[in-house]
């Protein structure tokens, strides 16, 4: 049951790890347009402008199927994805092994001719994938819906009302069991349960096997979606909602999962530069997570062929280079007693032990950086991450200290985002 399932303490690798990647790929990655839920725009919903683009770039009587040919992942290079992923300092990676449309990166034997074995690739992504990041080190997680929208067998359950299981018992389950015997994944991301409540998904059965009996019973990790009301309530950390953002820090584990494309999940060929996160944006998203307790997951979708478009590899390997200088104040941190200046929404907190973090997003006017949250003693030390030497501080009038930063030489463009002052002997 939840309650004693809820109990389980988390794998301590996934807290520690703070940092990760999200992949979305698929069927949806051939049109690429719109979003990755491009199917149930153009048939569930009959979005005029989906029918539209349909008729004009495809053959007469185009189905959705006839797109899994041209899915054909022929520049995929799974090694230098991992490569990537490491530089841009993810510690684990989510794939979509299956979405929404019920394609699945995998040989699944319960999804005839609708996989990436049997059609388009002829590969097996999950598999090649999880071997790649194994090698390179990093923890592999697994993204699955439990729903598929034009499913026949989801279809009749849902004209029950749920009261039938034909469905879970023939695709849901089978899956998820295959996945984890398959792959032994660090981390099974679930989506896809909000039509129907757990005890229709049997969410509680699989998790008791999944944390009792499987191969990854004491590393797995897994997050909230498991039916309907469980998000924010149930299973392991919580992401609540698509790129949440708490506020406070909460009281559970919490991940934020945002994607670099902001329009959208999956690939689309007509995004435009603006509509990419900057990588100021990305620093910040990430600080402001940990600082709250959350671990950040940054989504990229990349093309049928299995490319990682350059704009995308540019923001990742910028957040690799920031995490360079300054992952000390991310990895393995906690939050500390003030999560954020309370003058400020630009100075951000973690600590790890007994030492405290300050990072500012921010470079101050004058190059004084003013903390008013913690409390020096005579024998307190600063030093900037990234910077030699330590640096001069005196008390602030009224409460906090006044740090000098250093000398940064006048240049026409704004810094960089995000600097990190590390304070030892304070409270």
């Amino acid at each position: 049951d939840w309650a004693s399932l809820d109990a389980r303490p988390l794998p301590a690798w996934f807290d520690r790890a703070k940092v990760g990647v999200f992949v979305h790929w698929g069927v949806f990655s051939v049109p690429a347009w719109g979003s990755e839920w491009f199917w149930w725009h153009w048939q569930g919903q009959r979005d005029a402008a989906y029918e539209r683009f349909v008729r004009r770039r495809f053959p007469p009587g185009t189905s959705y199927a006839d797109f899994a040919p041209r899915f054909t992942a022929h520049d995929f290079q799974p090694r230098q994805w991992a490569q990537l992923f490491r530089r841009a300092g993810a510690r684990y990676v989510v794939l979509t092994t299956k979405h929404h449309e019920g394609f699945t990166n995998w040989g699944s034997p319960v999804s005839w001719n609708w996989n990436s074995v049997d059609t388009g690739p002829h590969r097996d992504l999950v598999g090649e994938l999880g071997q790649a990041l194994r090698e390179s080190n990093l923890r592999y997680g697994l993204y699955h819906s439990l729903m598929e929208w034009f499913n026949p067998l989801y279809l009749a359950d849902k004209e029950s009302g749920f009261k039938t299981q034909y469905f879970v018992l023939k695709k849901t389950l089978p899956e998820l069991y295959d996945l984890v015997l398959r792959y032994k994944p660090d981390l099974i991301w679930s989506d896809g349960d909000w039509e129907a409540p757990d005890s229709y998904w049997n969410s509680t059965s699989f998790l008791a096997w999944l944390y009792n009996d499987s191969p990854v019973k004491d590393t797995v990790v897994v997050n909230d979606r498991w039916g309907l009301g469980c998000s924010c309530h149930h299973g392991g950390f919580y992401n609540c909602a698509d790129k949440y953002k708490p506020g406070t820090l909460p009281d559970h584990k919490w991940e934020m999962c945002s994607s670099l494309d902001k329009l959208s999940w999956g690939y689309r060929s007509n995004m435009s530069f603006t509509e990419v996160m900057d990588e100021m944006s990305v620093i910040e998203e990430l600080v402001q997570t940990v600082s709250l307790g959350g671990n950040y997951l940054l989504n990229v979708g990349p093309t049928k062929e299995g490319v990682i478009a350059p704009i995308f590899q540019e923001r990742l390997l910028a957040l690799g280079r920031w995490l360079d200088t300054n992952g000390e104040a991310i990895y393995e941190s906690q939050p500390w007693r003030v999560q954020v200046e309370n003058t400020t929404d630009t100075v951000w907190y973690t600590s790890r032990g007994p030492v405290v973090y300050a990072i500012f997003l921010l470079w101050p006017r004058d190059s004084v950086l003013h903390l008013s949250s913690p409390i020096p003693s005579p024998g307190t030390q600063v030093t900037m991450l990234g910077f030699a030497g330590t640096l001069k501080w005196q008390e602030s009038p009224g409460k906090g200290m006044l740090i000098t930063l250093p000398y940064m030489l006048p240049s026409p463009l704004p810094p960089q985002s995000g600097w990190a002052v590390k304070l030892e002997g304070v409270k």
